[in-house]
């Protein structure tokens, strides 16, 4: 049984910092690939990150790019997403995803069949 459990979210003020973490059980990791995504109320739920099976391939959202970094702790099956320089766009509920890849996917939603429940980020200006 696949299981996905974010954690980490809270209420940061605007230009500060968090991380978010994904803990993952049930995979065949060598053909799973992970992803971060975000949906705020009254939008549609988006990609922010994703990272290929063996870590090497890292995709990102323009909105985000070079304010987060997405990693994997392979020993411990963990994913994280470093958030820096946050800003109130985003606030939103954080989702961690995963899929059967052959080496990489990008953070596309309706590409990816198992999610944990979310954790929520605020960041207040």
């Amino acid at each position: 049984q696949v299981q996905l459990q974010e954690s980490g979210g809270g209420s940061v003020q605007a230009g500060g910092s968090l991380r978010l973490s994904c803990a993952t059980s049930g995979f065949t990791y060598s053909n799973t690939c992970l992803g971060w995504f975000r949906q705020a109320p009254g939008k549609e739920r988006e990609g922010v990150a994703s990272i290929s099976a063996d870590g090497s391939i890292t995709n990102y959202a323009p909105s985000v790019k070079g304010r987060f970094t997405i990693s994997q702790d392979d020993a411990i099956y963990t994913l994280h997403l470093q958030m820096n320089a946050l800003q109130p766009e985003d606030t939103a509920m954080y989702y961690c995803a995963a899929a059967f890849c052959l080496r990489v996917l990008p953070p596309v939603p309706k590409l990816f069949s198992d999610w944990g429940q979310g954790t929520q980020v605020t960041v207040s200006s």
